[in-house]
């Protein structure tokens, strides 16, 4: 039985400039792979391949070289897209559309039938607290209920996996922990969840595995049971201090 969902093998991405010479190396080398069911965190400095592994986890991107699978098949596969559901950082909605209406949008996007996607509307509008404004313009809404409408988005199709790129970035902590419970509920409902973020604490509370990135590098892959500290303190032992500001001579 496959229980790989997501696996990498010994991947790079090069980026060229328009005469085609290389200019960046954003990812080097990198094998990982993420199991069914678990909660996987891709941490790393700003710089360090994240957005570009993601990238070519979902498709968007092709590697210069290695293998990329997505439940065993190629990211850019009918089959693989299927079932996939995507959080981006920043929430792009409709403002002139209410939750539901956007929900439904992204239905027909998933080819769901009327019936079951209105039972879907339903059930993620109450799993996301939305019910009481599922009929209010999204245009009107704060930055967490926003995150709440794009995150009920990309769960319409019940993908096996989902990516979350900074799930909490710029919530507020109310709103930050309801965000981490939902990841959490759907993850012991079976669900495998990829996640980024910069907010390490965040990830020590919901991710099971982390993998720790640096220009392009697996620097760690380690189960979060196994860091027995602080996150915060063994990313920094990984990372150090790299390219550290240095002071202008005239603010000396």
């Amino acid at each position: 039985m496959e229980t790989e969902v997501v696996k990498l093998d010994n991947v790079t991405k090069v980026f060229r400039d328009f005469w085609l010479r290389p200019t960046v190396k954003a990812v080097d080398g990198l094998s990982l792979s993420v199991e069914k069911g678990e909660v996987f965190g891709l941490l790393g400095p700003n710089g360090s391949g994240k957005s570009t592994t993601i990238k070519m986890i979902l498709g968007l991107l092709g590697p210069t070289s290695g293998d990329v699978r997505l439940f065993g098949k190629k990211p850019q596969s009918i089959e693989a897209r299927a079932k996939i559901g995507y959080l981006p950082e920043l929430s792009y909605l409709h403002s002139c559309l209410t939750p539901r209406e956007t929900l439904a949008y992204y239905a027909g996007l998933c080819d769901l039938k009327r019936g079951e996607a209105k039972r879907r509307i339903d059930e993620l509008l109450e799993m996301t607290g939305l019910g009481y404004a599922a009929d209010r313009p999204v245009g009107s809404f704060s930055k967490g209920m926003a995150r709440r409408v794009s995150l009920a988005s990309a769960l319409i199709g019940k993908p096996g996996l989902l990516v979350l790129d900074e799930p909490t970035s710029g919530l507020d902590p109310v709103s930050t922990n309801e965000v981490k419970t939902l990841i959490k509920e759907l993850s012991a409902g079976g669900m495998t969840i990829l996640m980024t973020s910069h907010l390490l604490a965040d990830a020590q509370d919901v991710c099971t595995r982390i993998a720790i990135l640096d220009r392009g590098k697996a620097l760690a892959v380690k189960p979060v049971a196994e860091i027995g500290g602080s996150l915060n303190e063994y990313f920094l032992s990984k990372v150090g201090d790299g390219d550290a500001f240095k002071v202008a001579p005239f603010l000396k």
